[in-house]
């Protein structure tokens, strides 16, 4: 599974990580409906930190497609709406 982080780089992960993600997505979606801006900016960096952490970056040179986009580190809880709808961006 390939997960890009806009901004920043495609990343591998495994099914393991892909699991922890999708967790930390459904708490996103939780408080992102809550408007609860301090766990949203504190849920998204600890997905971006565990992609970045733990996933394998996908050289310059390589080129696939993406099966996850995840936003841009500055994602503001007002954008966040629009993106994490439903079950989020994490298929689960």
């Amino acid at each position: 599974m390939i997960v890009r982080i806009s901004t920043v780089g495609q990343y591998r992960v495994s099914e393991d990580l892909l699991d922890r993600l999708n967790a930390l997505d459904n708490d996103l979606v939780a408080s992102i409906q809550e408007s609860d801006e301090a766990t949203f900016r504190e849920k998204y960096q600890a997905m971006l930190d565990l992609v970045q952490r733990e996933g394998e970056p996908v050289g310059e040179d390589e080129i696939v497609p993406s099966d996850i986009i995840l936003p841009p580190p500055d994602l503001s809880l007002e954008e966040a709406r629009t993106l994490f709808t439903g079950e989020g961006l994490v298929p689960g």
